[in-house]
């Protein structure tokens, strides 16, 4: 069995690893005896030398190894150098301009509402058609990777140790080329108005929950492209019937869930009117028609 970072790393080297099979020692023999053979070959030839260094004593293993490769074969022709210079080396590639780094695996990690995945405290956006999807977070010391079904699909930079609720998206990851850079709460707010005065409301109130303004944008967008999905109308009514259900913030949690089940459609509550009174005199007062009728019963 491989594991995940074994086979990460073969991938990343475009190698391919051939495990040996259980209770199959022969397998190995071949591997385990030329290790044995490399190890004699170096150890005994120095073992008579003293070395004050280490580049010294790595330059002398260098020097067994380029004698060890070139070496005739005693059962047939040519020596381990001339094999790889003409068989193996027309067919080695260049190495990855990064080395392999050693990564954590967060595992069935799923993508938010805003298409954005969580990782100590700060979002990173995912493609926006993996919204609701579970998926696989690979960390190393400087990158976040994305995966799902073995397959990467982004990455970012990671924040820096003591940032936190911060937002890295990539264009791409956005459906329709929109880009979170652009949008203000100027905008927003002017398409919440477009909407209607519920919608308005309901975006206040995103941008009232949350500490710093950039952090609603996710939800306030969210909400607003309902109205692309669905009218304006449908989505202004929604509004209105989330607020009239006493939901201090409707989210989009909130509101999809009408719109797809026709709620809009069916539902005819209205706000309710409050008609002003008169201010409390105190006590209990009774009216002309009480004592008409003979008091209480």
């Amino acid at each position: 069995m491989l594991n995940d970072a074994y086979r990460q790393m073969a991938a990343h080297y475009s190698a391919a690893v051939l495990p040996g099979r259980p209770r199959a020692p022969t397998d190995k023999a071949s591997v385990e005896n030329t290790v044995a053979h490399v190890a004699t070959w170096v150890i005994a030839g120095l073992r008579h030398r003293s070395f004050g260094t280490l580049p010294d004593l790595r330059g002398a293993i260098r020097e067994r190894m380029d004698a060890y490769n070139r070496e005739p074969f005693q059962k047939r022709a040519g020596s381990r150098l001339s094999v790889f210079e003409t068989e193996d080396k027309a067919l080695l590639r260049p190495l990855p301009s990064a080395p392999y780094e050693i990564s954590r695996w967060i595992m069935g990690r799923r993508v938010q509402k805003n298409g954005h995945v969580v990782w100590e405290k700060n979002f990173y956006s995912v493609p926006y058609a993996q919204i609701g999807q579970g998926v696989d977070l690979r960390i190393t010391s400087q990158v976040l990777e994305v995966y799902r079904n073995h397959e990467r699909l982004t990455s970012h930079l990671l924040f820096g140790e003591h940032v936190v609720n911060e937002y890295r998206t990539n264009d791409a990851d956005q459906p329709q080329g929109e880009k979170y850079r652009e949008w203000d709460t100027v905008r927003i707010r002017a398409w919440a108005d477009r909407v209607g005065p519920h919608m308005v409301t309901v975006v206040n109130r995103i941008f009232d929950s949350v500490p710093v303004e950039e952090q609603g944008f996710d939800a306030a967008l969210a909400v607003l492209r309902l109205s692309r999905r669905y009218s304006s109308e449908r989505v202004e009514k929604t509004c209105q019937i989330a607020l009239d259900g006493r939901v201090r913030s409707p989210r989009y949690a909130h509101l999809q869930p009408i719109l797809e089940t026709g709620q809009d459609k069916k539902s005819t509550r209205r706000m309710p009117q409050f008609e002003p009174t008169e201010p409390e005199t105190g006590g209990y007062v009774r009216g002309a028609d009480y004592y008409a009728g003979g008091g209480a019963r």
